[in-house]
């Protein structure tokens, strides 16, 4: 199902850019005449089967990419209190600015084209005929005249809720209101939908999730859906029934620990998908993405930014493993320096790859790490991470072809950060010399 799935989102691809993908371009793909074969294969063998079997997700293929944009949670929390914190408080002011910042500085062009109200947004009630209502302080004009603004400005426009009982910040939860608030959604402008799992269990997500998915198919608007169940269903992620999340019209969850302003989460979170790769890699893919949380670059939360080297490291990481990327910062402070990582096209490219498959860590984790992802292409992605805090640099060494990696005896080698070709490399030996804390990314080919 999958795989004629991804051969679907190719071809669809090659046929909305004929200009691109010329007879000149397509020499280069080394290993697009295998790829043609098989998706003939399954559109010839297995078709029709498949459509029959697909999930809400994939009936509504709303994320052939890892999405991308702008989300409140990491940077300003539940901050509700505008009079001690008029720059910094949940409040349609905030969001606003953040719309009118994403397409002022590029962000917009460069794919990060939703802005995502998180938690805290509402009132702490329903109205009178049970629908949601956002706080009457806060959001003045309401979250339909909020979301027609962001619209105006050409950006898709997120929310939030929980299918629980309550938000995870104590405000009224989907549980029980699918229905109707997936209409309040729809009738809002809303694209993207958030749905969190405090306040309620196991059995409730089983029929919960899938309850909402089928209510967002049936709202009369297209709405990417966002799961947190996986998250909440602890760590061993080899026990976790990710078909059942697709079946539920899931098109990306949140599968781990939620992302916090330090290294050492970062750390955290790339470990856990190392020691997952396998898993991850066979569970994610188009409308199916493995959400590793927000990419806190440039953030100023606490009071601190982390170093740029750990900002290389969280994108490169983030686009290997095609993790949908969501910055979590105020875009207000966000320094050139960081907003050039961001922004960067080649490395955004890896992560939006066409062929979406995830990439893997190859070698054992450790301070130094490989982690590779195949390109649709015929190239390769390769990060050299270096997860030591006391050495200045560490020089990493790899053969790629003991890693499996298919290269010619002599290849080119880009850097994607600094956008320069670096000497070729023979026989797969690929060496850089890597900052602490720090990744040297490249592509080779």
């Amino acid at each position: 199902m999958l795989a004629y799935l991804v051969c679907q989102h190719i071809t669809g691809y090659l046929a909305a850019r004929p200009v691109e993908m010329g007879q000149k371009a397509l020499k280069g793909m080394r290993s697009m005449p295998l790829i043609i074969v098989l998706c003939m294969m399954a559109e010839s063998v297995g078709a029709q089967e498949a459509r029959e079997g697909l999930s809400i997700a994939e009936k509504q293929p709303l994320a052939p990419t890892p999405p991308m944009g702008w989300m409140s949670w990491e940077r300003f929390r539940c901050e509700t209190d505008c009079n001690a914190h008029p720059n910094a408080c949940i409040n349609e002011e905030l969001y606003i600015e953040m719309a009118k910042l994403l397409v002022e500085d590029g962000y917009l062009a460069a794919g990060y084209d939703q802005i995502s109200i998180d938690d805290c947004w509402e009132s702490k009630t329903r109205d009178a005929t049970g629908r949601l209502r956002p706080n009457a302080t806060r959001f003045p004009s309401g979250i339909k005249a909020l979301g027609d603004t962001i619209h105006a400005l050409g950006a898709r426009f997120g929310i939030y809720s929980d299918m629980g009982t309550h938000t995870c910040g104590g405000y009224p939860g989907s549980q029980g209101h699918e229905q109707i608030d997936a209409q309040t959604f729809a009738e809002w402008g809303v694209d993207y939908l958030k749905l969190d799992g405090c306040y309620n269990n196991q059995e409730g997500y089983v029929t919960g999730y899938p309850k909402m998915g089928r209510a967002l198919e049936g709202s009369g608007r297209n709405i990417t859906y966002s799961c947190s169940w996986p998250a909440y269903l602890g760590t061993n992620e080899t026990a976790k029934n990710f078909s059942e999340f697709r079946r539920a019209g899931c098109h990306l969850w949140r599968n781990w620990d939620d992302i916090s302003n330090t290294w050492e989460s970062i750390v955290s979170i790339i470990d856990h998908w190392g020691d997952y790769s396998k898993v991850l890699q066979e569970s994610g893919g188009p409308n199916s993405w493995n959400d590793m949380d927000m990419l806190i670059i440039g953030n100023d939360h606490y009071g601190k930014v982390l170093p740029s080297d750990n900002a290389r490291a969280q994108m490169a990481i983030w686009s290997v493993c095609a993790s949908p990327l969501f910055m979590s910062n105020d875009l207000r402070t966000v320094t050139d320096e960081y907003r050039q990582i961001l922004l960067n096209p080649e490395v955004i490219a890896v992560n939006q790859d066409p062929m979406g498959i995830p990439g893997v860590r190859a070698t054992p984790k450790g301070d130094q790490e490989v982690w590779i992802r195949r390109l649709f292409d015929g190239s390769t992605a390769v990060a050299l991470l270096n997860k030591r805090s006391k050495d200045a640099k560490t020089e990493i060494s790899v053969d790629l072809r003991t890693l499996g990696v298919n290269v010619p005896d002599k290849a080119k080698v880009r850097d994607l950060f600094e956008r320069v070709d670096l000497p070729e490399i023979t026989k797969g030996q690929l060496t850089a010399v890597v900052p602490r804390e720090g990744v040297t990314f490249v592509k080779v080919y």
